[in-house]
């Protein structure tokens, strides 16, 4: 599969119903996640593998873990919603993806790879560390989305448990005008994408 390919496909996963801005209901855009992705898939982190997608939202990454060959899926989310409507689009396109209702903190499997595109603690402060901490109790290999500003911390916070941060890639993200409180039609946030092992 060709990467433009993989984000036509990503183009095609339903977006949050009634997202909730606690959660920082976001879709990641599907150019970025098709990016990642598919470097994940060129690193041979994904193709016959376990991978976990935590806080998987409608599951963009999940399902393009499962697009690329992934040798099982598992997506986490603590917003039922969020879970039902992922379950839906998997049911239609014949995905074989689990997805689990569940807070990150009761996460209790491995995998050989996470993708994850946590909260970036806009709404809450420090929300993306438990998603670090059990990313890296988890899994070897993680590609994870934080805003650019915090790459320093988050270099620190995962040296500080033994890992190393060994690639990252910048990316202008697109927040379209979802809530009340956002008063421009859309906001470009710069995103750092981290390799992690």
């Amino acid at each position: 599969m060709k990467k433009k390919d993989l984000e036509i496909e990503l183009e095609k996963v339903p977006r949050f119903e009634d997202p909730d801005p606690s959660l920082e209901q976001y879709l990641t855009p599907a150019s970025i996640a098709a990016d990642v992705l598919f470097t994940a898939y060129a690193n041979g982190d994904i193709k016959g593998l376990k991978v976990m997608d935590l806080g998987c939202g409608t599951g963009m990454l999940s399902f393009g873990a499962w697009m690329l060959g992934a040798g099982s899926v598992v997506g986490y989310d603590i917003s039922q919603k969020a879970i039902a409507i992922a379950e839906s689009h998997a049911s239609s396109v014949g995905a074989d993806i689990s997805f689990k209702l569940s807070d990150i903190n009761e996460v209790s499997e491995g995998a050989d790879t996470i993708v994850m595109n946590p909260p970036f603690g806009c709404q809450n402060r420090r929300a993306d560390r438990d998603f670090l901490k059990k990313a890296m109790a988890s899994a070897d290999c993680i590609y994870s989305f934080h805003m650019a500003e915090t790459l320093d911390f988050v270099k620190e916070f995962v040296e500080k448990n033994n890992r190393k941060i060994v690639h990252n890639k910048m990316y202008k993200y697109d927040i379209p005008h979802t809530f009340t409180f956002h008063s421009k039609e859309k906001k470009i946030v710069d995103v750092v994408v981290v390799n992690i092992r």
